[in-house]
């Protein structure tokens, strides 16, 4: 295991519509309205946390992630802040301290990280650091009649037999994600082993000028054929 972990939880405007479009493709990701993560060292000392709320540009927020967040844009107006310094602040804990990268559904963090450095021109950082999630370090349970990978609530309230209150607030997730990934260390359900064979996550390409010249002469092929059958 990393010397330091980091562990990070984001609320957005929405969930993104295409995980396959690059950073920067314009309208195509939501934006963060909270980022919240906190250091440790590996032995579970506490070097420092974080929770920050991000401005967002007007008309972004969807009323459903509002109805799960509570996020509104008057608040933001209010308490936001300009992304830029959160961000900065961030990837400069990341490069120093070179973490583990710990989220529960870390693949949503990941990526909009990432789009948040590229709409702030931050290099970034986490692209290049090991990740693990702790809701895929666990089976899927049987719930509601499926199987299906149990949200952090439902971890939480397993783990220690107590609900977890102001769920879907970044600075309370990203604590109760801490929580409950020492706790399952300490039962032996994450392992150096499993953190070792997490796959890192990629990010999203844009196909470029060749691959957009391909992707046309594929669309072409398809229709000729079409059209000739």
């Amino acid at each position: 295991m990393k010397d330091y972990l980091l562990f990070v939880d984001t609320e957005t405007t929405g969930f993104p519509s295409d995980w396959t479009k690059a950073y920067a493709t314009k309208n195509a990701w939501p934006h963060v309205v909270q980022v919240a993560w906190v250091l440790f060292k590996k032995d579970g000392t506490v070097i420092k946390s974080e929770n920050h709320f991000l401005k967002a540009p007007k008309g972004s927020l969807k009323p459903a992630s509002v109805a799960i967040h509570g996020i509104t844009e008057a608040f933001l107006e209010k308490e936001g802040e300009d992304a830029w310094g959160p961000l900065k602040q961030l990837a400069t804990d990341l490069k120093i301290y070179q973490p583990l990268v710990i989220g529960h559904y870390i693949r949503l963090d990941f990526h909009m990280l990432g789009v948040e450095f590229a709409r702030a021109g931050i290099n970034n950082p986490v692209a290049k650091l090991p990740t693990f999630c702790t809701m895929q370090a666990l089976k899927p349970h049987l719930t509601n009649g499926e199987y299906r990978f149990q949200r952090l609530h439902e971890v939480y309230n397993r783990l220690f037999h107590t609900p977890l209150v102001g769920y879907h607030n970044a600075q309370v997730d990203v604590q109760a994600t801490a929580r409950v990934f020492f706790e399952l260390v300490k039962m032996g359900e994450i392992t150096e082993a499993s953190i070792e064979l997490y796959p890192q996550l990629v990010v999203p390409k844009s196909p470029g000028f060749f691959g957009s010249i391909r992707s046309r002469f594929s669309i072409l092929g398809a229709l000729s054929v079409f059209f000739s059958a």
